[in-house]
């Protein structure tokens, strides 16, 4: 089944793509729920035009999300975590604090556009992350984990 999303589906594709999904998925989910609409002929004309009138606007959007890739590139982020034996820590740093440590250094980016290398970090030490500013803007964060001090 051929559809056109309304906004973001995570796994399935972004506002305004042209998305097959099975047809239980689209008709009992995605349609009711208002995420997308049928892709007709005349739906795929509407959009299409939507598109021509929006690549300016987008434009604008990538050059702000790649200055703001810059910035972030720049960062050292230090994460402070309790920690146990060895490099062992209490509970786990995940994307919520990457994202609080972002906001802190004045980057305000929501949690859900960040992912942590391997999903939580569990131990002392230099991780990755992957930060999505833009559907074709994705920066590689480095952070560190360290010891909280006693």
């Amino acid at each position: 089944m051929e559809l056109i999303l309304k906004q973001d589906v995570e796994n399935v594709g972004f506002k305004d793509d042209l998305v097959t999904v099975k047809n239980g998925y689209g008709r009992n989910f995605l349609i009711p729920q208002g995420v997308a609409i049928l892709a007709t002929s005349s739906a795929k004309k509407v959009l299409a035009e939507t598109l021509k009138q929006r690549a300016f606007k987008e434009e604008k959007l990538i050059k702000d999300a790649t200055k703001i890739a810059d910035a972030i590139k720049e960062l050292e982020i230090k994460i402070s975590a309790k920690t146990g034996e060895g490099s062992k820590l209490f509970g786990s740093v995940n994307n919520i604090d990457v994202a609080a440590s972002l906001e802190k250094a004045g980057h305000e980016i929501e949690k859900k556009f960040i992912k942590v290398e391997g999903g939580n970090v569990k131990r002392i030490g230099k991780y990755n992350a992957a930060v999505r500013l833009h559907r074709a803007v994705i920066v590689d964060l480095q952070f560190e984990v360290i010891a909280e001090a006693k």
